[in-house]
C-alpha cells in the first residue's frame, strides 16, 4: 500500500500511456497537417525511421565520429557462443561491461557483465540482437536534448536532465536490503533486483561504504532525474553543436553522456556518449520530483512540435515520409520486440 500511494501522488511514476494522453491530440493534429501518423522518419534521415521505432543503436552508433563513444561490437542472436568470444577478443573489450539490447527499451535488459559465465547466461537468454560495450569510466550522466532546423548552421541545446544512479550507502548494521526498502525509489526496483544479485542484498555494507547497484543513468530502473536545464551555457553548447554537426542529418534527439567534471564538459574533454536517441526522444528533466504534471505536458509539446517542424522542413528538402503500410509494418515489429525484451 506505502508503494502503491508513493507512485499515485507521484506522477513520474504513471504508465506511459496515461500521462501521454493530452499529447496523443497533438500529434493528431500535426498528424492531419502532414497527412501521414509516420511523418516523425524525416526528422533525422539517416536513422531508421528517424529514430522512433525499431532504431538500431549499432546503426546509430555508427553515424557518430568514434572518438565521441565507447568500444562497441555487435553480437547477432544465436550466434554460436565461441564466436562471441572471438567477438569480444578481437575488440579488446574487457570485463566488466555492459550488454544490451540493440533495439532498446527504456533500459531493459540493459546488464553490466562482469565474467564470462555473464556473457554466457545472457546471450543463451537473449532472444534479441544486443550490443558489448565498453564500461565508460567516467562517474557522472546527463541526457542532453539538442535541436537544429536543417535550414540553421548551428542547434541549440533545449534541456538537460543528470541522472543520480541507484547507490545504497552502508550504515554499519543494515542489509542492502534493508537499505533498499527505506527508499521508496529504490524499493520500486526490489524485485528486479534480488533476481539480479540474490543473496548478495543481505550483505551489511560498513558505514558510510557505498554500493552502486544500476551503473547506469534509466529512471525505469531507479534513478532519480534531476532538471539540470538551468546550466545551459554558450560553451556548453559549443561543444555539443560542433559534436552533433559531425553526425549526417541529425537535427533532433537526446544524447545520455557520461562525464569526469562540469568544467571539464564545457571545455570538451573527458566524456562519452552513452546512448544517442533520435525521434523518440524524450525531454527527460521532465521527471524531475519537483516538476508539475502540467510542467511535463507543456515540454513534452514544445518538443514534439520542434520534431514536426523539423520533418516537414526536411520532407520539403526531399525526403519521403514512411508509408502507412510499411509503417504499420514497422510499428507491429518494434511491438514484438519490445515483449522480447520486456520478458528478457
Amino acid at each position: 500500500m506505502k508503494l502503491f500511494l508513493h507512485k499515485l501522488f507521484h506522477w513520474e511514476y504513471w504508465p506511459f500511456k496515461i500521462v501521454y494522453i493530452p499529447i496523443y491530440f497533438l500529434w493528431a493534429y500535426y498528424a492531419l497537417r502532414a497527412r501521414t501518423i509516420f511523418f516523425f522518419n524525416t526528422c533525422n534521415p539517416t536513422m531508421r525511421n528517424g529514430g522512433f521505432i525499431m532504431d538500431s543503436k549499432m546503426e546509430i552508433y555508427d553515424l557518430i565520429p568514434p572518438q565521441f563513444y565507447p568500444k562497441t561490437k555487435f553480437v547477432k542472436e544465436q550466434l554460436p557462443f565461441d564466436e562471441v568470444e572471438n567477438i569480444l577478443n578481437n575488440s579488446k573489450i574487457n570485463f566488466p561491461f555492459i550488454a544490451k539490447p540493440d533495439i532498446g527499451l527504456r533500459g531493459s535488459a540493459v546488464k553490466k557483465i562482469d565474467s564470462l559465465e555473464d556473457l554466457k547466461s545472457y546471450h543463451s537468454k537473449a532472444n534479441f540482437d544486443y550490443l558489448v560495450q565498453d564500461l565508460i569510466p567516467f562517474p557522472n550522466e546527463v541526457g542532453i536534448f539538442y535541436v537544429r532546423y536543417p535550414h540553421e548552421k548551428n542547434g541549440r541545446i533545449t534541456g538537460i536532465v543528470a541522472k543520480e544512479f541507484l547507490i545504497v550507502e552502508g550504515d554499519g548494521c543494515s542489509t542492502m536490503e534493508e537499505l533498499l526498502k527505506a527508499n521508496p525509489r529504490y524499493e520500486l526496483q526490489l524485485k528486479a533486483l534480488q533476481k539480479e544479485y540474490g543473496n548478495q542484498l543481505r550483505d551489511i555494507l560498513s558505514k558510510g561504504e557505498k554500493r552502486n547497484l544500476v551503473p547506469y543513468g534509466n529512471h525505469a530502473r531507479g534513478a532519480k532525474f534531476l532538471d539540470y536545464s538551468h546550466l545551459i551555457s554558450p560553451e556548453l553548447t559549443k561543444v555539443i553543436d560542433d559534436m552533433c554537426l559531425q553526425i549526417d542529418e541529425f537535427y533532433f534527439g537526446r544524447m545520455d553522456l557520461m562525464y569526469n567534471t562540469w568544467a571539464e564538459l564545457e571545455q570538451g574533454k573527458n566524456f562519452s556518449i552513452v546512448e544517442l536517441n533520435g525521434a523518440a526522444s524524450e525531454p527527460t528533466h521532465i521527471y524531475d520530483p519537483k516538476h508539475s504534471l502540467f510542467f511535463a505536458w507543456k515540454e513534452l509539446a514544445r518538443h514534439i512540435t520542434y520534431m514536426y517542424e523539423i520533418s516537414v522542413e526536411n520532407h520539403k528538402r526531399g525526403y519521403d515520409y514512411l508509408p502507412h503500410k510499411i509503417g504499420m509494418e514497422q510499428y507491429n515489429l518494434h511491438l514484438e520486440q519490445s515483449n522480447k525484451i520486456v520478458n528478457f
